[in-house]
């Protein structure tokens, strides 16, 4: 996300950091210091499935001897090193699996390798898959809670306090002019208002709220909420929704988009301050004593804005999204408040048939559009139809056959467009598909645009061009070396994988799954899990205001649950490095393990490798809770 790699870099205090590589001799030569690495998924591996790990080795590490050892010491297994995948860099040259699926007792290991060269892994566990991956759903919960926005917050380690109440009055504002950088060209203008927009979640390590990825994150939560409960999640759940239904007014039809500017405006007459030109905790907004023109004027005071005029189409991506989440609230609630439901119900409906189908131009999704430049849009239809159907069903809405019949129409389309995504922020297919499926399976309508087949077949090309790309990778990374939303897009894998497994009941890309996981849980080049607080190493330094600026008293942990972007293009990451600031937090060098083509640096100036956002950690969420239901 081009946001996520552009915030303000001027760091305050201090987090710990902690040392990040296991290094250890290996027992048959105690002089001998390790010179290879090995790398696996450091919250372990379920007794069942497919395990793999890798041996990034300096030379040709063809002959060496693999063991697996319990925790006396004692050899359990002798796994085969498989053969060269070829170099990871210029300096780790062979980089070879090794298959540990025999080990299917429960307990915890390490891997020792000895011969031409030596490596020892951290411990890893053999376990069930719920004890391993529940508490990592669970986890996830935690960093939602720190990124409340408004007057109810949690408890906890973070002390949040009140903030940003003058969200309560908003000024609605019309959409802002930019260049092609994402730049502000004219000062904002008065729309309408005072709006009610206080609450929600912020959207990153910054303060800013969106509608298009809450929305994607409820999508997220509740279709785990609603399959596979995790404690907790509930309360968090109503906290985003609540705030999403203040994005709606339904009486001038209008759905507003975002609250906050991120970048301000610089002139010579109209100057002032936006959400990432300042290093702040979210409660000292509220303490600014500021008036119209003061250049910190909007972080107080911040705008609104809004997709269309009222009454006006929507941007369908927008549409498909809002109503899909506001439809699964309504499954959810169906049973212990059915009147909330139905008027969630209704308010999916409404905005779902507002929907733009016609000369749709560029989609709505942030201000700018280059925070998240979605370009698909009949997947959001899709699924919003398929959850308005399901939610009709539940509720005995007589428009549930009408909601599904439309559904078929858009999962055709969609399935046409012959797109290879995985779940993403920027692409629900997989959801539409395997909703949509499940809900034809129970309920066969005539004159239906598309059957269970063929969105089987839609979610197997998505999941092809993944095994593809993985197969060519060294590490069998689906989403490449590094990028944005790297993480996410390997979870998003995994999801895609779990998804089509629980649905469609075939396993054929159950090992796909767990090495997509295995990636993000530190079976990379680098050897650091993706996941604040998960595995043995993981990011001491998140690109994260609150994480940096709140003193916690009794914990290193960091922002657990957090997903971070991970591994970047090299040029970005060194571009951000190129700010001499000082760090207030900076990890163990990992840059041996640089590639020419990716970097990553456990850095908090570094916002392309080591920034959290809600729509990564909902992926992660909804990955993990369908992994720890493993069939």
């Amino acid at each position: 996300m081009t946001h996520k790699a552009a915030r303000l870099r001027r760091v305050l205090v201090p987090l710990l950091a902690t040392g990040l590589l296991f290094s250890a001799a290996c027992t048959n030569d105690p002089q001998r210091k390790a010179d290879a690495f090995i790398r696996l998924d450091q919250v372990g591996y379920a007794s069942g499935e497919v395990k793999i790990a890798a041996l990034l080795a300096p030379r040709d590490a063809a002959g060496a001897r693999v063991s697996v050892i319990d925790p006396s010491g004692r050899k359990v297994l002798s796994p085969t090193l498989g053969a060269s995948r070829g170099a990871w860099n210029t300096t780790l040259r062979d980089v070879r699996p090794i298959d540990l699926s025999a080990l299917t007792r429960p307990g915890t290991y390490r891997l020792r390798v000895d011969g031409p060269v030596t490596a020892q892994s951290p411990p890893f566990h053999i376990e069930t898959a719920e004890h391993l991956f529940a508490p990592l759903a669970r986890d996830s919960i935690t960093y939602f809670q720190a990124h409340r926005d408004g007057a109810d917050q949690v408890a906890g380690v973070w002390q949040r306090q009140a903030a940003h109440l003058a969200d309560r009055t908003a000024t609605v504002y019309d959409r802002p002019r930019f260049d092609a950088q994402g730049r502000m060209t004219a000062a904002l203008t008065e729309a309408g208002g005072p709006v009610d927009v206080e609450g929600g979640w912020y959207d990153a390590g910054d303060f800013l709220k969106f509608t298009h990825t809450t929305a994607y994150a409820l999508i997220s939560m509740l279709t785990v909420q609603r399959d596979m409960p995790v404690e907790g999640l509930d309360t968090e759940i109503r906290h985003g929704v609540d705030w999403l239904d203040k994005m709606w007014d339904p009486d001038t039809e209008t759905l507003y988009t975002q609250v906050g500017i991120g970048s301000g405006l610089q002139s010579a007459d109209r100057s002032f301050l936006g959400d990432h030109d300042s290093w702040r905790l979210p409660q000292t907004d509220d303490r600014l004593a500021v008036e119209p023109g003061d250049k910190r004027y909007f972080q107080r005071y911040r705008p609104v804005f809004r997709a269309a005029d009222p009454g006006q189409p929507l941007s369908p991506n927008l549409a498909g999204r809002v109503a899909a989440a506001f439809a699964l609230a309504a499954q959810t609630e169906a049973a212990t408040e059915p009147g909330r439901a139905r008027a969630h119900l209704a308010t999916a409906a409404q905005i779902f048939d507002l929907a733009r189908t016609d000369d749709v131009g560029e989609l709505v999704t942030a201000e700018p559009q280059t925070f998240y430049p979605e370009n698909s849009w009949t997947d959001d239809l899709a699924l919003g139809a398929t959850e308005l159907a399901l939610a009709a069903q539940t509720l005995h809405d007589p428009q549930a056959a009408e909601r599904l019949r439309q559904a078929t129409y858009w999962a055709k389309v969609n399935a046409d467009n012959g797109g290879d995504s995985a779940l993403s922020v920027y692409n629900v297919s997989a959801l539409a598909d395997t909703e949509l499926a499940r809900t034809l399976a129970a309920t066969p309508i005539p004159a239906a645009q598309i059957d269970a087949a063929g969105l089987r077949r839609d979610l197997q090309r998505r999941l092809d061009a993944g095994v593809k790309a993985a197969a060519g990778n060294p590490m069998g990374a689906a989403a490449g070396n590094g990028g944005s939303d790297y993480a996410a897009r390997q979870l998003g894998y995994t999801a895609t994988a779990e998804l089509y497994e629980h649905i469609f009941k075939d396993g054929r890309y159950a090992a796909f799954a767990t090495a997509q996981r295995n990636i993000v849980l530190g079976a990379n080049g680098w050897g650091t899990s993706l996941v604040i607080g998960v595995g043995t190493t993981y990011p001491q330094c998140p690109h994260d205001q609150i994480a940096t600026l709140a003193k916690i008293p009794g914990t290193d942990a960091g922002m657990v649950g957090a997903v971070v972007n991970g591994p970047n293009s090299a040029d970005r990451v060194h571009e951000l490095l190129t700010d001499r600031t000082p760090s207030s937090c900076a990890a163990a060098s990992l840059e041996q393990f640089d590639r020419d083509d990716a970097h990553y640096v456990d850095d908090m100036r570094i916002s392309a490798n080591n920034e959290a956002s809600i729509d990564f950690t909902a992926t992660g969420l909804l990955a993990f809770a369908l992994t720890a239901k493993q069939h």
